[in-house]
Order: C-alpha cells, then structure tokens, then sequence
C-alpha cells in the first residue's frame, strides 16, 4: 500500500491547462509537493453517516481553509433515512445506534442533539407457526426462560460478545492519539491480534459452536436477530455477527428528529460545499511531481469536473452500484468481488392481524417485535411496532388493536396476498429498497482503502461489518490516514503494540 506514495512522472505543460480550466489551486500550493503545504480542495463523493462524518473529521485535522466538496446523487443522510405517515416521519433506513458509539455521541453533543426518548416494548421470535421465544416484563423471568430452554449459552453468547466489543472500543484510543490504519486487516489486527482478522474469514456460527453455544440457541435466536440485522444468515463472518450481536443485547439509542439530522448538522457545521450530482468518473493527472484527481459529475444542469488534492470515497463501489469510472491510473483500480444484500423495508400503516401469530383477541398481542427463524412458512425477517422520530414526554404507543406504524423487513417487496396475513387492514405501504449491508458470503476478501496516493475507499470497511458505528469509525480512519501521509507522518500508520505504545506516551 505504500508503494502508491510515489509520484507520477511531471507534465510541466499541462499546469498551465489546469490553472485555466480550474481555478482551483490558491497561492503557492499548485507547485508545492505534498505536505509543503495544507491540500486546497478535498472531494467526498456520498453524504451518508460514514461522508459526512469524513467530512467533519477532515476539516477537524486539515482545518478550516481547506475547501471542502461533498457530492451527494440522493438525500444527504444515505442509509439514515425516514418516511413520512401522517405529517409524521419514521425511520426507514439505520433505526439505531449502540451506546458504545462514542463517535456519534460526541457528534450528538457537538451538534446540540438529543437522544430520542424510548419507548419500551417486548420482542419474540416466531417460526411460521408458532412463537419459540418470547419476551415478559420481568427481567429474571426472561434469564430463567433462556437457561431453561438453551442452558448456559445465552451466558457464553453475552461473554463472547463481551470480549470482542472490549477490544473494539481500543480503537476509540487509538484514534485519539492520531494513529491510523492503511488496510482494514492492519485495524483488526491491531484491535484483537489474529483472532479478530480471523473472525472475517470465518462464520459467526462456527464461533459460537467452538464458545459452547448449542446449535438449538443459534438456529432459534442467533438466526433471527442476524436475519433481523443483516437479512443473511450465520454463515456471515463472525465479527460482523459481533457487531450485530452486541446491538441485540441492548444499550442502543436513536436521535430524536431522526437520525439523519446528524448527517446534515455535520455537513452545516463544516460549511461543506453539497453538490447534488452523480460522479460518473475520477480521473487522475500529475504535474511537477503532484497529483491531482478530476472528478467528472452530472447535475441538472449537465456534466461538469473539478480537481482536487485528496478525494474520499463514502459510497459503495461494489457490485456495480456506483458506476464510477476510474480513468488514467497506472496500474488500473481493479474492481471488487462481492454483491450488497438486498433488504426490503415496508413502513405498513395499518391493524395488525393477530390471529396469524395465534392471539385470535388482538387486545391480547403483547409484542411490539417480531423477530423470525429460518422457516419456509416465514416470507419476512422481522416487524417492529415502531415510533415517530419525534417523540414527546406525553407519547404513548397505540393499543395492539388500534392502527399502528409497522416496518417490515424482508427479502423481497411484500405480495398483497403477503399484507393481507399480516394486517387485517392497513391505510398505505411505503416500500425502500436498500442495498444496505455486503452480502458477505459473496466475498472474503476485504478491499483496499487507499486506492491511490490521496484517493480513499471509507466503505472498505463495512466488508468487516456494517453499521453507523463501524461507518463513523472508518471515517476517522481516513481522515487521520490522510492527514499523517499528507504530512509524511508515517509513524502514525500502522504502529504495531499500540497498547503498549500509548501507555508509555501517557
């Protein structure tokens, strides 16, 4: 990876081009080698949680003169997304976030945020025909309930979980002290040895079998908080069933107004130029040993270009969905193995129907969750009974018999025939598409996140695991990993024994 710092022979003639066509470069930077001088513009192309908080961490390192770009083809926010029912709008896309987040904590301080008030309700799991799990108001009867049924793994899954997510949080140190990562494999490893880069290349059932979880705990609950999560099954690699593991058990939270907020605050606090267009190509070309990359868009108004000194890509290149061509790299970008899973998200306005979960006196349904095992007579992954991202001190949530909000996860866009057993009636459907998680049998090998000198893939990490946690982090990843090379500060990349290593600088 470090080999792509080396500089592109000179092409004296075209400055000259590039001033006239551009504009762009401010006094004295245009000639300057990298790291003489701070970069004069930077591109991020996508808005979602991981573009943003790039965005917000790149100004926070180069500071406030650098220029910064933000390219967005839809609504800044990406997979943090609602939909309105009835002037009220819900969560369609990233519904929460986990209390260790401690990125996205301090982002909802800084920005003057506040936590949604949560509204409690119980959760079971359903098999087609018949509830195997369910959820009560006590808490010991709950433990009672899992020991019973699965004996000790419920207590083995908690303490596996446990370790991983203890190892994790080093990151949130490491990054304090400046250190960055130039290969997803160099973060992991850093984090949790040869174990945690293991575990991508490994399913999160065998993981478990190994811990002493029993095969009836991971085919009745590990499947359905997974198909839940991720929409896949076990067979996903076991940090990214971690990630998802540690969100079931609990402490997760969400912004009131909705989570996108902090997409768009961010992008205001930086004073981010948001460009809505789609990219279509980066391009790069050298003059007097410098780089530059030209980003070619399209808007309304047409195509359109711009150079810049470092680009961020926050946007998913895989499985075609980007469309961006890279153009005048020597060796040629390859292209990445592996397909996104397709989730479908159905916000149902309607009367659930009851009797298809076997309470045949809608009163009586006690679940505001539904979570569901790998069965045949199952066509969908989950239903929550969800709330407005707005939710006052005075809120309450309907009866079971009244109409409710409900969004449904599944694998394909829900048959009427398909609505009609769940709800008795419903007022109106609204149904997104998400390419929202990697299919992570589709793929084991996890891409590169430098791909050129000063151009980053952030999404990379995500073939790790994927959520607002693991995206915000990588953000911080690029964000110092760009700052340290810019400045040639190659003793904050890749440091081996960091533990040790911040110990002995407190």
């Amino acid at each position: 990876m470090m080999a792509g710092l080396q500089q592109l022979p000179c092409a004296p003639r075209f400055l000259v081009c590039l001033a006239l066509a551009v504009g762009m470069m401010r006094t004295g930077s245009s000639a300057a080698a990298a790291g003489d001088a701070p970069p004069g513009k930077i591109a991020v192309i996508g808005a979602g949680i991981g573009g943003s908080s790039v965005a917000y961490f790149l100004q926070q390192h180069f500071g406030s003169q650098v220029q910064l770009d933000v390219y967005e083809k839809d609504m800044v926010g990406g997979r943090l997304a609602t939909v309105t029912v009835n002037k009220q709008q819900y969560e369609s896309g990233g519904a929460s976030i986990h209390s260790l987040n401690l990125h996205m904590q301090d982002f909802v301080k800084l920005l003057g945020l506040k936590h949604r008030r949560e509204v409690a309700g119980k959760s079971a799991v359903f098999s087609g025909e018949h509830f195997v799990l369910e959820e009560t108001d006590w808490y010991l009867l709950n433990l009672f309930r899992l020991w019973w049924h699965y004996g000790m793994s419920f207590l083995r899954l908690q303490m596996w979980v446990e370790e991983v997510m203890e190892k994790f949080m080093r990151i949130y140190k490491y990054q304090a002290h400046g250190y960055a990562f130039s290969r997803v494999e160099e973060l992991l490893h850093s984090l949790g040895g040869d174990t945690f880069v293991n575990m991508t290349q490994r399913s999160v059932a065998e993981s478990l079998l190994e811990v002493g979880v029993t095969q009836r705990f991971i085919d009745d609950v590990i499947v359905a908080i997974l198909r839940a999560s991720y929409g896949q099954s076990v067979l996903v690699p076991a940090f990214a069933g971690a990630m998802s593991l540690a969100g079931a058990q609990g402490n997760m939270w969400a912004v009131e107004g909705g989570n996108k907020l902090v997409c768009s605050d961010l992008l205001k606090l930086t004073k981010a130029n948001v460009i809505q267009a789609t990219v279509t190509a980066i391009s790069l070309h050298s003059s007097e040993g410098k780089n530059f990359y030209q980003v070619h868009y399209e808007d309304e108004e047409g195509q359109g270009s711009s150079f810049y000194d470092i680009v961020v890509i926050a946007t998913q290149l895989h499985d075609n969905k980007s469309n961006i061509t890279f153009q005048n790299f020597d060796p040629p970008i390859a292209e990445f193995p592996g397909t996104f899973h397709t989730t479908i998200a159905s916000i149902v306005h309607g009367y659930l129907n009851s009797s298809y979960f076997g309470f045949t006196d809608p009163k009586l349904f006690p679940f505001t969750s539904v979570l569901t095992t790998d069965s045949p007579a199952v066509f969908f992954n989950s239903m929550d009974n969800i709330c407005p991202v707005n939710v006052s001190s005075t809120f309450r949530r309907k009866q079971p018999q009244d109409a409710a909000v409900w969004r449904v996860h599944s694998q394909h866009p829900l048959e009427k025939q398909e609505l009609k057993i769940l709800f008795r009636s419903y007022y109106s459907v609204q149904v997104t598409e998400w390419q929202a998680y990697p299919s992570y049998e589709s793929s084991k090998t996890l891409p590169p996140i430098i791909l050129h000198d000063n151009l980053y893939y952030l999404n990379s990490m995500e073939w790790a695991a994927s959520s607002v946690e693991m995206a915000v982090v990588a953000a911080k990843n690029v964000a110092l990993l760009a700052y340290n090379l810019w400045y040639h500060d190659l003793d904050k990349i890749d440091q081996k024994d960091l533990i040790h290593k911040i110990k002995t600088e407190l």
